[in-house]
Formats: structure tokens, C-alpha cells, sequence
């Protein structure tokens, strides 16, 4: 009989498989709109809710990563995240100091999917006229009730989707005595992120634009090169490298 932790490996390993299969070609399209944006010095904006921020900060400031990725960070790390209004005054204040712009995306970041904060992150965003990418289990969402006033969940108003074929519940693997344990959104979710960003890179290399990638500072000269390469998002971030 196959452990817990070999249940679960393999589970998962064929769950990843999965989710790239699905997913390639919402990422192909959405690595377009963003590889457009930042053609044009558009910041690709982040956020995750709760347990979800883990994943959002992936492509944060990091080496090997893009330079002009922002993220929105909740300083409660989601314990209001369902406290309605929140998530609005956090955006709202996020958007006056690093701005939101027309034109730019946004990856809005929810296992769930039925949770006020990111619903109204992601409301605000596209009443700015920004692309909206929804990073989601789309079974959960589209079961859980919605905290939302309005009835929304996050599947339903994200122009694009990325679904990390995540179960109710976030867990794989039953551990006996009707209990589970083995969560895969973060797993997925931050895998379908760093595939997202490649094709972004490869959008932008295609298409003759220089790369804004940030190098780990423990490499010789990489800390002035990061200073280079970020001073024209600078004043947007709220991180600019790890």
C-alpha cells in the first residue's frame, strides 16, 4: 500500500501535468497582454488573499524574474480578507500610490474564489480598465457561496482564468477517519505563474523587446543591474528584489 507521502507525490505530479495541459493556452494568451503592456513600461500587477499571498509573492521581486511585477500587499495577510469593503480600501490605496493604469493586468489570486477582498481587487482593477487574470480553483469557485454582496466569485469576473484543478477543500489525500490532508494550490498555482511569466518572456524576446529580469544579488555585479533595470518601475513597486 502506497504511503501518504507517495500518494501524494504522485497525485500531484499528475495533477501538475494536468494543469499545464489545461491551462496552456490562457497562458499563452494572457502572456500577449502582458508581454503589451510591458512593451509599453506597464507594471504587471499581483495580489493574493490570505494563504494565496504565498503564491503571489513567487513572482515578486526575485531573481530570475521580471522587474515591473507589483505586488498589492494586505498587511492582515488576509485575516479580514471576508470583512466587505476591505479589499476596495486596500486597492483603492494601492492605486493612489502606485497607480493602476489602462491597458495593464492584473493577476488576482484565489483557491477559493468566493472571498470579498480579491473579488473587490479585481472589481476596482476592471473598472480601471485593466485586464483582469483569475488564478482560481474553478470547481471550488464555481460551488462556494460567495462572500460578496453582489453574488460575484472571482471565476465569473476575471476576463482570463487559470485554473489550478484544485478540489473543495484544497486537500488530495485521505489520511483515514474522514480527514484529508496534501494541498495543491500552491504547488499549482505557483508553477502555472512561472509558466506564465516564461511565455511572457519569450512574448517579449519574440517580439525584439528588451528583458527587465532581475539576477540574484549573490552574483557579481547584479546588485547594479538591478538598480539599472528597475529604475523605470521603481516608483510603482511596493517590492523590487529578493
Amino acid at each position: 500500500m502506497a504511503s501518504l507521502t507517495d500518494s501524494f507525490y504522485d497525485k500531484s505530479i499528475a495533477l501538475l501535468a494536468r494543469a499545464r495541459e489545461v491551462n496552456t493556452p490562457t497562458i499563452e494568451r494572457c502572456a500577449a497582454l502582458i508581454g503589451t503592456s510591458i512593451a509599453k513600461d506597464g507594471v504587471l500587477h499581483v495580489f493574493g488573499s490570505g494563504h494565496s499571498e504565498v503564491i503571489a509573492r513567487e513572482i515578486i521581486g526575485r531573481a530570475g524574474g521580471l522587474a515591473c511585477v507589483s505586488g498589492i500587499i494586505d498587511p492582515t495577510g488576509g485575516f479580514i480578507e471576508n470583512h466587505v469593503g476591505y479589499g476596495t480600501a486596500l486597492v483603492e490605496r494601492y492605486d493612489r500610490q502606485h497607480q493602476l493604469i489602462a491597458g495593464e493586468c492584473i493577476i488576482v489570486i484565489s483557491n477559493s474564489g468566493k472571498n470579498s477582498a480579491p473579488i473587490e481587487v479585481a472589481l476596482h482593477a476592471k473598472k480601471k480598465g485593466l485586464t483582469v487574470i483569475g488564478l482560481t480553483s474553478v470547481q471550488m469557485s464555481s460551488r462556494a457561496k460567495t462572500v460578496h454582496p453582489d453574488g460575484h466569485n472571482l471565476h465569473a469576473i476575471a476576463d482570463h482564468v487559470l485554473d489550478n484543478l484544485g478540489v473543495p477543500g484544497d486537500t488530495l489525500i485521505d489520511i483515514g477517519e474522514g480527514e484529508f490532508s496534501g494541498p495543491t494550490s500552491t504547488l499549482i498555482g505557483a508553477m502555472l505563474l512561472n509558466l506564465l511569466m516564461l511565455e511572457v518572456i519569450t512574448w517579449l524576446r519574440a517580439h525584439r523587446h528588451p528583458l527587465p529580469l532581475f539576477r540574484s544579488q549573490n552574483l557579481p555585479g547584479a546588485i547594479e543591474h538591478n538598480r539599472t533595470v528597475v529604475e523605470k518601475y521603481k516608483h510603482r513597486l511596493t517590492r523590487q528584489v529578493s
